[in-house]
C-alpha cells in the first residue's frame, strides 16, 4: 500500500470525521457531564478508595474550604519525612518501594531482602537484549519498552495468574528491570539511528537503582555522589501520586478487567507517554530553549515576563497559549514534590556550574504565575510543578531528552504496581463507566 495514497485518503476525509463526531459544548453542561472527571474547579468525580497515598491541596477553616501548601503522602507518611528521615548518603527509592508495595516500612532485614530480590531481577533474558530491544529501535522509548514488556510476557509461564503472591512477584520483577528496557533500548537507538558507538554494561546488583542507571547510561561507568542522590529523589518524587492521574487510573481500569500484569503496565505506559501526562517535562525543556534564544538577559524580570506575556498571548514558542511546568490539576498554592526537589536542584546547579540557567529557571518560576493570573481566568492558584525543574535535573545529569518520560516510568511503575494489587483485593467488579448516547435515529 502506498502510504501517501493512504495519507492523502485520510486527509480528504477528516473533515467529515469532524463533522459527524462534533459534540455541542452546550450538552455536557446540560447533561451534568463532567469533562475529564472533573468539575470546572479541578474537583476529580470520586471513583474509588486507595490507601496507597493521599494528595492535600486544600483546608476547611470555620466550614469554608481554603487552599493550602500542597502535601503529599505516601502510606501514612508525608514524603517531605520519608525523604528527610534518609541519611545524607543512603539512596531511598527501594525503601519507599517496599513502603508503597506492602504497605510499611520495612526492617533492615526486611529491606535487605528486598534489595536482594531486586537485585537478582535486575537481569534480562537470555538474548532478549539482542533479539527483541535491538530490534527496530525508536527515538520513542516509552514506544520501546511497551515492546519489551509485552515479549516479557511470554516468558512467563504464570502470565495469567492474577493471585497477589505471583502478581507481586510479577511486579517486582518489572521494577528492576524498567532501567534495563528503557538505558538498552536508548542505546541501541543512540547505535542504529544516531550512528553513535554502542556500550552495554551489565547491572551491578550491589548497587541502588539510582546509580545502576548512571553507570548503565554513561561509557565510562563513573558518578557523583551528588547525582545520584538527586536521581534517588527524582525517582522518589515520582513514585507515586495518587489513584486519579490517567496513568494510575489506567491501571485500575485494565486490572478490574482481569488482565495480566504485563497488558496492565503496557496500558498505563501508553498513558504516561503523552505530552498531557509524563511527556511535560520535555515541553518545559522545549520552552526554556525557546525562552533562552529570545531573552538576553536571565536576570533581567522584566524582559523575562515580557517574554512569557508573549507565550501566553499564543505570540510566541508553540503558539498554544501555555507556560509548561505551571499549575497542577489538584495542587493550587504549591506541588510539594517540586519544593522539595528545588533545593536539591540548586546543589547540582553549582556543581555542574549552571548558575545562569537556574537564574532563569526561578524567574520563570517568580513570573509566569503573575502572567497568567493577569492573562488568564483562573479558579484556582497557580504554582510550579514537579514537572518544571525535572527536566533540567536530567539535563543536567547528562540523561538524554529521549529518556526523560521513561525515568518518569521507571519512578512509576512502583506505584502502579501497588494500585494493582489493591484492586486485586479490594475490588471485584470491572470498571465502567457511563456514557449518554445522543445518537439521533435516521430511520
Amino acid at each position: 500500500m502506498d502510504r501517501n495514497k493512504l495519507n492523502e485518503y485520510a486527509l480528504k476525509q477528516e473533515p467529515i470525521c469532524r463533522e459527524n463526531d462534533m459534540i455541542s459544548p452546550i450538552l455536557f453542561k446540560e447533561y451534568g457531564v463532567k469533562k475529564g472527571l472533573r468539575d470546572e474547579n479541578g474537583k476529580g468525580v470520586l471513583t474509588g478508595l486507595t490507601n496507597i497515598s493521599k494528595i492535600i491541596s486544600s483546608t476547611t477553616v470555620n466550614g469554608k474550604k481554603e487552599p493550602c501548601d500542597g502535601q503529599l503522602w505516601y502510606r501514612g507518611y508525608r514524603v517531605e519525612t520519608l525523604i528527610n528521615s534518609l541519611d545524607e548518603n543512603e539512596f531511598g527509592y527501594e525503601k519507599i518501594a517496599y513502603l508503597l508495595l506492602m504497605g510499611q516500612l520495612p526492617t533492615n532485614e526486611q529491606l535487605k531482602e528486598f534489595k536482594q530480590m531486586l537485585g537478582e531481577c535486575r537481569k534480562l533474558p537470555t538474548n532478549f537484549t539482542r533479539d527483541v530491544i535491538m530490534k527496530a529501535p525508536s527515538d520513542d522509548i516509552m514506544n520501546s519498552m511497551t515492546k519489551s514488556i509485552l515479549t516479557l510476557a511470554s516468558y512467563d509461564p504464570n502470565v495469567k495468574d492474577t493471585s497477589i503472591s505471583n502478581v507481586l512477584r510479577q511486579c517486582i520483577q518489572l521494577i528492576a528491570e524498567f532501567p534495563l528496557l528503557a538505558i538498552y533500548g536508548y542505546n541501541a537507538y543512540n547505535h542504529y539511528e544516531k550512528y553513535e558507538s554502542m556500550f552495554i554494561h551489565h547491572p551491578d546488583p550491589n548497587l541502588s537503582t539510582a546509580e545502576n542507571i548512571l553507570m548503565l547510561l554513561r561509557p565510562d561507568k563513573k558518578y557523583t555522589q551528588t547525582e545520584a542522590k538527586v536521581l534517588d529523589t527524582a525517582l522518589i518524587l515520582h513514585m507515586e501520586h495518587g489513584g486519579g492521574n490517567n496513568s494510575t487510573f489506567t491501571t485500575r481500569v485494565v486490572t478490574s478487567s482481569g488482565s495480566d500484569t504485563y497488558a496492565t503496565i503496557c496500558a498505563a505506559m501508553s498513558s504516561l507517554k503523552g505530552p498531557k501526562h509524563g511527556g511535560a517535562n520535555f515541553k518545559v525543556m522545549e520552552m526554556m530553549d525557546d525562552i533562552r534564544h529570545h531573552v538576553s538577559d536571565y536576570s533581567n524580570e522584566e524582559e523575562v515576563q515580557a517574554y512569557l506575556e508573549k507565550i501566553v498571548d499564543k505570540e510566541a514558542f508553540d503558539r498554544k497559549g501555555l507556560i509548561y511546568g505551571m499549575g497542577h490539576a489538584v495542587y493550587s498554592i504549591s506541588d510539594p514534590r517540586e519544593r522539595i526537589f528545588k533545593s536539591y536542584v540548586v546543589q547540582l546547579a553549582k556543581e555542574k556550574g549552571k548558575d545562569d540557567d537556574l537564574t532563569l529557571y526561578q524567574n520563570v518560576e517568580k513570573l509566569a504565575p503573575v502572567v497568567i493570573a493577569n492573562k488568564r481566568k483562573i479558579y484556582k492558584g497557580v504554582s510550579p510543578n514537579v514537572d518544571f525543574y525535572s527536566g533540567f535535573v536530567y539535563d543536567m545529569l547528562g540523561i538524554p531528552q529521549e529518556l526523560y518520560t521513561a525515568m518518569f516510568a521507571i519512578a512509576r511503575i512502583v506505584g502502579w504496581s501497588a494500585h494493582r494489587i489493591e484492586e486485586l483485593i479490594c475490588m471485584d467488579k470491572i470498571i465502567r463507566p457511563a456514557y449518554m448516547s445522543i445518537m439521533e435515529s435516521k430511520e
